[in-house]
C-alpha cells in the first residue's frame, strides 16, 4: 500500500501533477459559474419578459441546453462550431459549461421569482418605492434565499460535469487521475484518490454555503 501511494502521489513529483490538473479543474469550474450566473440572470429576464420573441427564445435555449447531455454540447462546440477558430480547448470549455450553468440558472431564478409573494412588492411601490428599489429591497434578499440551496447544488453538479474536458485534450483532475491510474497499474487506489478529491472540493462548497447561511443569521439578529 505504502508503495503504491508513494507511485501515485509523489515519485516524479506526482503530486504536482494531480496538483495542476485540480487547479485546471477549479479554474474552469469558478469562471464558468460566474459566467454562467451572469448568462442566466439575463436568460431568465428575457425568459420572463412580455416580449414574445425573447421569451419564446429564452425557453429554447433553455430546453435544449438543460436536455442535451453536457458531453454532447462540449464536443459539438469544440469539433463544430468552434473548430479552426483558434480557440483554445480551455476557453470552449468555459463557454459550454456557461452555457450549460446558465440554462439551469435561468430555470431555478425563475422558480425561485414564481414562488415570491408578489403582495409585498405591490405593497412597497404602495409605499412609495421604485421598480428598482421594490426589487433590490424586496424581490432580490427573497430570490437568493429560495434560490439558494438548488444553486448550491447547482455548483457542485458543474464541479462534477466538468470531469468530461478531457474528451477535448484537457488535462484536469480526471484526466490526470486517469493517466496515472494508467502508469502506475493501481486503478482502484487512484482513482478512489480521485474521488476523495471531488468530494473534497464539494465539501468546500457546502461549507462556503453553510458559512454564508451563518453570516446572513447572525446580520438578521
Amino acid at each position: 500500500m505504502t508503495d503504491a501511494l508513494y507511485k501515485i502521489l509523489i515519485a516524479g513529483d506526482a503530486w504536482l501533477t494531480i496538483l495542476n490538473g485540480l487547479l485546471v479543474t477549479v479554474q474552469i469550474s469558478a469562471l464558468s459559474l460566474l459566467f454562467g450566473t451572469m448568462l442566466g440572470a439575463t436568460v431568465c429576464f428575457l425568459r420572463l419578459s412580455d416580449n414574445k420573441i425573447f421569451s419564446t427564445s429564452a425557453r429554447i435555449f433553455i430546453s435544449i441546453v438543460r436536455g442535451s447531455p453536457v458531453l454532447m454540447l462540449l464536443m459539438l462546440l469544440f469539433y463544430g462550431v468552434f473548430a479552426g477558430s483558434g480557440l483554445s480547448p480551455m476557453l470552449v470549455a468555459i463557454i459550454t459549461f456557461s452555457l450549460h450553468t446558465a440554462a439551469h440558472v435561468a430555470e431555478l431564478i425563475r422558480a425561485a421569482f414564481s414562488a415570491i409573494d408578489h403582495g409585498q412588492v405591490e405593497a412597497a411601490r404602495t409605499l412609495g418605492f421604485s421598480k428598482i428599489q421594490a426589487f433590490k429591497l424586496v424581490t432580490m434578499p427573497q430570490i437568493i434565499r429560495i434560490a439558494k440551496p438548488v444553486y448550491q447544488s447547482t455548483v457542485v453538479n458543474l464541479i462534477q460535469w466538468t470531469s468530461v474536458v478531457g474528451y477535448v485534450t484537457i488535462t484536469d483532475l480526471t484526466r490526470v487521475i486517469n493517466t496515472t491510474a494508467s502508469r502506475t497499474m493501481q486503478p482502484m487506489l487512484t482513482i478512489t484518490i480521485g474521488m476523495l478529491i471531488y468530494l473534497s472540493i464539494s465539501y468546500v462548497v457546502y461549507g462556503l454555503f453553510a458559512l454564508s447561511d451563518r453570516r446572513g443569521e447572525h446580520e438578521h439578529n
